[in-house]
């Protein structure tokens, strides 16, 4: 078996050791490498490998917002200038309110809508003011806006391989 060979079963095993998540202990990346028999060293390097070539990407946490009583989860979607998406949107992605904002293209002429920013809150009140807050932010370039509230879960997981 060559030294790539190695690697990317190793990578493997470390996608399929934490698919589900990493483990909750104080040194999740020892916790894995005790587990896949490597050095936690490897475990990071293999990890930040992975991020590198975009195998993985991101680490992070992914809370269940009802859990922590967030229960009004608003996608506002938003009609801004096609040449200012991206600005606009890296700008609404920095507030503290909006886990995600991302580009999507408009599906016309019944969705008008190119700017998408999720926002949490405990009640739909709250992500109404945060979204007022979205629209100030737009000023001019908002041409037209809605917020579509989630009323269920319907999928917390990425995708699972088989191990």
């Amino acid at each position: 078996m060559s030294a790539d060979d190695a690697s990317e079963q190793l990578d493997r095993r470390l996608i399929v050791a934490t698919q589900a998540g990493l483990p909750l202990v104080p040194r999740p990346y020892h916790a894995l490498a005790e587990q896949l028999g490597v050095s936690a060293g490897e475990v990071m390097a293999r990890l930040n490998a992975m991020l590198e070539r975009g195998t993985i990407r991101r680490i992070g946490a992914v809370p269940n917002h009802y859990a922590i009583g967030y229960t009004a989860n608003g996608m506002s979607v938003w009609d801004v200038p096609d040449e200012r998406v991206e600005e606009l949107g890296a700008r609404i992605g920095a507030l503290d309110f909006v886990t995600h904002a991302y580009h999507r293209p408009r599906a016309l002429p019944l969705w008008p809508y190119n700017l998408f920013a999720m926002v949490h809150g405990s009640s739909r009140e709250e992500v109404l003011t945060k979204v007022a807050q979205i629209r100030e932010l737009l000023g001019a370039d908002c041409r037209a806006s809605d917020v579509l509230f989630s009323t269920q879960i319907l999928k917390k997981t990425g995708l699972r391989i088989a191990g």
